[in-house]
């Protein structure tokens, strides 16, 4: 406990910190945002680095988890466990405790988990897919008391739609969910039903029970009473939930309390799923491919079109999709890659004004899953123009070395379509989002499934560039060859840059080193020159590359350091070596 005590007072200092930066920098420009709205910003920027913190741990993880269990069985083939239950009785952070991590966003508000979501857990030998799923309200309830219950909003993000439209999305979101749970606990082995123990038994988790018993009785259900963090108050707050008809499990799920004894329930039904034998490191790797892009362009329509099934929720209502949806999807040839369904990713001012800190964390997930993918689909609608905030994103993707396609969706909706219409347009985007240049351009319509599958091709294509190695042969006679076209420029000293050899030191993205006499000589200019004549040549296409100069002087220097580390002698041995040395 002495050593973790320093982090977490560096960790609380650094919070604090974050929280009074954001205070003056608002303070100055504008008194107008509420205080409301700067504190949902802090709690956003403590989760990112919670997040970030988090996805280490993940990590090392992943390493241990490896030496006590296979984690060489894929997803599709592990057993289910399926948590169930109403609105916020803390189905995400039991579903965050059991997988490790922050996968899922947890607010203490309903309505904030709306699709499923998949995680891994294993416990002793066994291994299973954790899915959590929206809060199931089975109760008759009016418009009205939905709305408030799951947290739906009809004005922000929906000013384009038709009253009508609004209230008939806004009809259609229980139904959509209760859907989504429903499919979940079909595929499921056992079923997690949770309640909560502070609140007490409640009209919904008896019609919740009566469901789960009257089409689900050949699984198994386990009754886990959350919010029991006293073990004997626990005892007693799960007394009451004996009237359903199983026996309840006292539990926390912000503690822990109890979860060991929640997974000998769920490990004892469980079948244990034998790994492969000896796969290869290129079998195991899955290309991620994140769907990311301002709301309502069509990111969820994409990514069911992509499976062939409704994966995720598809809703005009703004900020439906919330968490990161990781789904498998397995192209006819057997290649395998990861979707990321994100949420829209609305502009940092917008989200503050709103203050809506969910919208906030949706957002973060957003940028995460663009660090943790391989290829990024910046989802663009086509008749809208490009804004602003499109170029921000391409930004990110391209300041975080990812790979990425340019999607064009509700293609349909252009009037008059000719054979130049996408010509024209391809110029237009290359034009207003210059940092992907490189980037191909895909053209879909989602909601009918047309050309979806280019996407997928493209992506395809671009993780095949980026993980691609140049020989150092090939790569210096491109550098010579360009360098013979265009030499580097002058100074006013006379003096001008030379390049002695280059080779490519990294993959993922492509990173190429180019030895020279002073990196000072090379302008900005002439280095984006040396990046374009390098894609016209040997390709590349679809991934950022970095250009690293070294200088000369730099190597003499750290090479001579090295060197005088090693032969270094103390002084107090200097006169006996000399002495020897001339005897």
């Amino acid at each position: 406990m002495t050593k973790q005590k320093p982090s977490m007072i560096v960790s609380t200092v650094r919070k604090l910190l974050i929280l009074i930066h954001l205070m003056l920098k608002h303070w100055k420009r504008k008194p107008k945002m509420p205080l409301e709205s700067i504190l949902s910003l802090y709690l956003v920027n403590s989760e990112l680095v919670e997040d970030e913190t988090n996805d280490r741990r993940e990590t090392g993880g992943k390493q241990r988890r490896g030496k006590t269990s296979s984690g060489k069985i894929p997803d599709h083939l592990l057993p289910r466990v399926t948590i169930v239950g109403r609105p916020n009785v803390g189905k995400s952070a039991l579903f965050n405790r059991l997988v490790g991590g922050s996968k899922a966003i947890v607010v203490d508000e309903p309505g904030v988990t709306r699709d499923r979501l998949y995680g891994r857990s294993f416990w002793g030998e066994h291994e299973f897919m954790v899915v959590d799923t929206g809060g199931v309200i089975t109760v008759s309830k009016s418009q009205a008391d939905v709305m408030e219950e799951l947290a739906i909003t009809t004005t922000i993000g929906m000013e384009g739609i038709t009253l009508a439209s609004r209230e008939a999305a806004v009809a259609r979101m229980p139904s959509m969910i209760e859907r989504q749970a429903t499919a979940a606990v079909e595929e499921a082995s056992v079923i997690i039903f949770l309640v909560d123990g502070q609140a007490g038994l409640t009209a919904a988790d008896v019609e919740i029970a009566d469901w789960l018993r009257r089409n689900y009785s050949n699984k198994s259900i386990i009754l886990a009473v959350n919010k029991c963090e006293s073990p004997r108050k626990g005892i007693i707050q799960a007394s009451e939930f004996w009237s359903l008809g199983f026996s309840p499990l006292p539990v926390s799920a912000i503690s822990g309390t109890g979860t060991g004894e929640l997974l000998d329930l769920v490990c004892s039904t469980l079948k244990t799923v034998e790994g492969l034998e000896n796969p290869s490191e290129e079998e195991n790797y899955v290309p991620a491919i994140a769907i990311v892009g301002r709301p309502n362009v069509g990111k969820s329509s994409i990514l069911n079109a992509l499976v062939g099934e409704d994966r995720t929720i598809v809703s005009p209502i703004s900020g439906t999709t919330r968490d990161a949806i990781d789904t498998e999807f397995t192209k006819e040839d057997g290649q395998k890659f990861r979707l990321i369904d994100t949420a829209g990713i609305r502009r940092r001012a917008a989200v503050a004004s709103a203050g809506n800190t969910t919208e906030a964390l949706s957002v973060n997930r957003a940028f995460r899953a663009i660090r943790r993918s391989d290829v990024v689909a910046l989802v663009i609608e086509a008749l809208a123009c490009i804004t602003e905030q499109d170029c921000r994103i391409a930004e990110r993707i391209e300041r975080e070395g990812k790979g990425c396609v340019i999607v064009v969706n509700k293609w349909d909706t252009i009037p008059n379509k000719k054979q130049q219409t996408a010509t024209y347009y391809e110029q237009d985007v290359r034009e207003k989002l210059r940092i992907l240049d490189w980037a191909p351009i895909a053209y879909c319509t989602a909601t009918a499934g047309d050309s979806v599958e280019k996407i997928i091709a493209a992506a395809g294509m671009v993780e095949k560039e980026r993980s691609r190695r140049l020989s150092t042969s090939i790569l210096n006679q491109v550098v010579q060859e360009a360098i013979a076209f265009k030499a580097p420029p002058r100074t006013r000293g006379g003096k001008r840059g030379r390049v002695y050899y280059s080779t490519q030191a990294a993959i993922r993205p492509p990173t190429f080193v180019f030895f020279v006499n002073d990196a000072k000589l090379f302008p900005e200019t002439y280095r984006r020159y040396m990046e374009k004549k390098l894609r016209s040549d040997v390709g590349f296409s679809g991934t950022p590359i970095r250009l690293l100069w070294r200088s000369r002087r730099t190597m003499e220097k750290d090479e001579g350091r090295t060197a005088a580390t090693k032969i270094q002698v103390p002084p107090a041995h200097r006169g006996r070596k000399l002495a020897v040395a001339t005897s």
